[in-house]
């Protein structure tokens, strides 16, 4: 049996998860985005993207460009996004710490997507920090989604406990 969801009201200058549409939407951002592993900072950029789904927080993609160099390196395996297509993974590296599988990035993007092409994403609970202008992101319970929560968005977000059949 489901459970009634309980979207929380956004306030002045927030967004709710809710409503955002399914399938996704992809959206430019002139936010500063930055990510920082192992001391290191190893990307920096006002030329993000934002994945916006219905019960996720975004998901910003960054371009590939936008990484130090030597920070990405191909890692194994593959998923597949029914709106997005294959994705492949990359080990993230900054510092003296390597975090496994921990970007990805779509090599041919399925129709409607075609922006993600040469951008990577990352997940922030795998990174030191993750800032969007300035506030540090609380990353997106669960293993499997790489959403960024700050307070601009409200909830509650797929991913806690309980969320699988939203």
């Amino acid at each position: 049996m489901r459970r009634k969801i309980s979207p929380v009201v956004p306030g002045p200058g927030q967004e709710s998860v809710w409503d955002y549409p399914r399938p996704p939407r992809v959206e430019p951002t002139d936010e500063r985005v930055v990510v920082t592993l192992g001391g290191v900072t190893i990307a920096d950029t006002t030329d993000a993207v934002r994945v916006l789904e219905t019960s996720h927080p975004p998901v910003y993609y960054l371009p590939r460009a936008s990484f130090a160099a030597g920070s990405l390196e191909p890692a194994p395996g593959t998923s597949f996004c029914e709106f997005k297509g294959v994705a492949g993974y990359l080990t993230v590296r900054g510092g003296d710490a390597v975090a496994e599988s921990a970007g990805w990035f779509y090599p041919e993007p399925s129709p409607g997507f075609e922006v993600l092409a040469d951008r990577v994403a990352v997940y922030p609970g795998a990174m030191e920090r993750c800032e969007v202008d300035g506030e540090q992101v609380q990353p997106q319970a669960g293993g499997f989604y790489g959403g960024w929560i700050t307070g601009r968005v409200v909830g509650p977000f797929k991913g806690e406990p309980g969320t699988l059949d939203w």
